[in-house]
């Protein structure tokens, strides 16, 4: 009986320090087909971690190709206005485009350090330039986990929602 009584009391401690936070308009991505291609941008950085949205949205290009679809990388400092993405997915002949921000990305200060992240993410169809998809999400991990490995986990969690 203590034993079961330790083993619940471990769970209910150690679950609630991981926690992920999601919304979106649809539950996944349209489904990669033959000719889907997308025009994919860095992401807005509203951190204070330097190129914080150069390296999500590379996490965010494996996973889109792990998911079957064609990528057409565009990663510059200077930041693409919606008008501008649309612009250069018709020059790349996509079918859409994604844009996005993040706004969190670091490690939490404190004993355990641990991971943060926090993006926004929205795919466009290029022909009109009006949303198809999009999700926001937060997420946290344990002090071992590093944030490249938070990212992906809740980057394919909004993907596969």
């Amino acid at each position: 009986m203590f034993l079961k009584i330790l083993l619940l009391s471990a769970v209910l401690l150690f679950g609630g320090c991981s926690t992920k936070a999601l919304v979106s308009t649809k539950k996944t991505l349209p489904v990669a087909e033959k000719n889907n291609t997308i025009s994919l941008f860095e992401l807005n950085n509203y951190t204070d971690t330097p190129r914080a949205g150069m390296r999500a949205a590379n996490i965010v290009e494996g996973v889109l190709i792990a998911k079957g679809f064609s990528v057409q990388t565009h990663l510059k400092q200077d930041l693409y206005t919606l008008k501008e993405a649309k612009k250069q997915a018709v020059e790349d002949g996509s079918t859409y485009f994604l844009i996005g921000g993040v706004s969190e990305w670091r490690y939490k200060t404190g004993i355990d350090g641990e991971p943060a992240v926090s993006l926004q993410l929205t795919l466009y169809a290029t022909q009109d330039a009006h949303p198809v998809w999009s999700a926001t999400g937060a997420d946290n991990d344990w002090g071992n986990a590093s944030i490249g490995s938070t990212a992906q986990s809740l980057i394919e969690t909004m993907m596969n929602r």
